[in-house]
């Protein structure tokens, strides 16, 4: 992974599931920035609003319930995602590199 270019989009594939959950943690956090992803988390979030969410009166005020967060990604071994490599991110893959595998496309 030394070649990965901050400006280049690089396709990743899970090929182990880390034990340290911190580790998992960096995963899951690296595909949720996949744009798929965000396009369903941005439609979830819409829905959420207009149904999902319990409206009750309480003290003169209406207060919200709100539903559990939709884990719509998770880190399974053959699961994939693509990313756009930027400056920021470029350490959190280096310390998950042994888990992915990349594809620079």
């Amino acid at each position: 992974m030394a070649n990965l270019a901050p400006t280049s989009t690089v396709h990743f594939t899970v090929k182990a599931i880390p034990a340290e959950a911190r580790r998992k943690q960096t995963i899951l956090r690296l595909m949720r920035m996949n744009s798929g992803v965000q396009g369903a988390l941005n439609r979830l979030k819409r829905e959420r609003l207009r149904s999902g969410n319990r409206r009750t009166a309480r003290a003169g005020r209406i207060w919200l319930a709100r539903e559990e967060c939709t884990r719509v990604v998770s880190v399974t071994k053959g699961a994939s995602f693509t990313l756009r490599m930027t400056p920021q991110i470029l350490a959190d893959v280096k310390s998950v590199e042994k888990y992915l595998d990349a594809k620079v496309a």
